[in-house]
């Protein structure tokens, strides 16, 4: 019969309890005190999982080899078997849901190589965050020396999970998902079963630890993030966070605004600084807009450095440049940006803008390559998309377009045919892709 475990010793306790919406503490007790996380590290662990997908790092859809040291992790695991092949988004939901190392484990390796180098950007994030008495070791959260952080770390981290990617916020609340090879229960069950407007986040267990729980609940207007650590056994941890709840509710007002904590600097992965991004087709003809006629002056060309192979080198430089020439030569009224422009007539004629490109043939359809925090960045993601798929891209709109979630990066003026093989060869690449239907 499988039981509760229990602590053989009482844990250090430490307690906070903010409003979610401003991030005022209603509550706090030993909230700085650096003590084990234990499965509370997953929260970052997903965070990073999150800003990479949503940054085009690597997308839900690849599918992560298991290592060695992954599927040797101790429990609570997926059961995953090293040289298996399984999609991101089965990870995600094993470590969100079930709280499994070896799923954790294996998404820090898939993002950055190693768990080692992984571990270094959790940091990396946390200190962005503002989490100043966290050091993370590892990707899941089991015992390890040095690796700690404290309730109030915790808490701000959960309250940038729940505001910076709402849409993956649902998964911490699913009493049970399916996983890629099983079906696997919301270890924060009970909680979520038991308290009205609990909706997450995440559990977590050691003996080093005790029963630790970020949770996060809504009463109308109202919103509270609790955190807890040192609990003797599961009952009594979720007995103290609904005490916590209840009290951050009493203690609040519903006319409180929403203050979003800020996004952390994106610094992407570590693999991909300082490295040369490659294209590895020949470039023939430059996608760089022309000058519309009437216009004054011109950009400088950056260097373009071409091997042997006539393959060219395209240092970050270039890319950043060219967004700035295309935003100066070919960015309409409506924001649309031409990926591939059309050639300036001889004559000097009235200047012509080009806002659309025909929509006849069936070229209705689209592609979208993720949602940024920035137009830049969106319009730095089009451009070099754009570069690495010519074939299938070429004669497409560049398209940016701002909604309550971020700048959506588009192509559009496709055909169904052309935008399905533009999605598949960019998600070869490891590049987010979806196709976008006639609206």
């Amino acid at each position: 019969m499988c039981m509760t475990p229990v602590v053989s010793f009482s844990a250090p306790y430490a307690a906070m309890v903010v409003d979610a919406r401003s991030g005022k503490v209603l509550h706090s007790r030993n909230a700085d005190s650096r003590l084990h996380p234990a499965s509370l590290t997953k929260m970052m662990t997903l965070y990073i999982a999150f800003e990479a997908v949503e940054n085009g790092e690597i997308s839900l859809d690849k599918k992560v080899k298991i290592t060695k040291h992954a599927a040797a992790e101790p429990p609570s695991k997926l059961g995953l078997q090293a040289g298996q092949r399984i999609a991101l988004r089965y990870l995600i939901r094993a470590a969100a849901v079930k709280s499994a190392n070896d799923a954790a484990t294996a998404i820090g390796v898939a993002i950055e190589g190693s768990e080692a180098a992984f571990a270094r950007r959790m940091n990396r994030t946390a200190k962005a965050m503002g989490m100043s008495n966290t050091t993370f070791k590892n990707a899941h959260g089991l015992t390890e020396s040095g690796h700690l952080s404290t309730a109030r770390d915790m808490t701000t981290l959960g309250r940038h999970m729940l505001y910076d990617y709402p849409e993956y916020y649902h998964l911490f609340n699913r009493r049970s998902i399916h996983a890629g090879i099983k079906t696997v229960n919301n270890t924060n069950r009970r909680l979520l079963n038991e308290y009205a407007g609990a909706d997450g986040i995440k559990t977590g267990y050691t003996n080093a630890a005790g029963f630790n729980l970020v949770a996060s609940a809504k009463k109308g207007n109202k919103r509270v993030i609790a955190t807890v650590f040192g609990g003797r056994s599961t009952a009594t941890r979720n007995a103290r966070v609904k005490e916590l709840l209840d009290l951050g509710f009493s203690r609040t007002g519903t006319a409180v605004a929403l203050r979003k904590p800020g996004l952390p600097n994106y610094t992407g992965s570590a693999k991909s600084v300082g490295k040369t991004i490659r294209v590895s087709t020949a470039v023939k003809k430059s996608l760089r807009p022309k000058l519309r006629p009437g216009s004054i002056g011109a950009p400088k060309t950056a260097p373009v450095t071409v091997d042997n192979q006539g393959t060219i080198v395209a240092e970050a430089k270039i890319i950043e440049h060219d967004i700035q020439s295309a935003l100066l030569a070919a960015q309409t009224d409506s924001g649309v940006v031409l990926a591939k422009a059309e050639p300036a007539p001889q004559a000097p004629p009235e200047p012509k803008v080009v806002t659309r490109i025909s929509t006849s043939g069936g070229r209705h359809w689209g592609i979208n390559v993720g949602r940024y925090g920035s137009r830049y960045a969106a319009e730095k993601m089009l451009l070099k998309t754009a570069l690495a798929e010519m074939s299938t891209l070429d004669g497409s709109l560049r398209k940016v377009v701002k909604n309550s979630r971020g700048f959506e990066a588009n192509f559009m003026g496709m055909t169904q045919e052309t935008a399905d093989l533009a999605c598949r060869r960019l998600q070869a690449r490891q590049i987010t892709c979806y196709t976008l239907g006639p609206s």
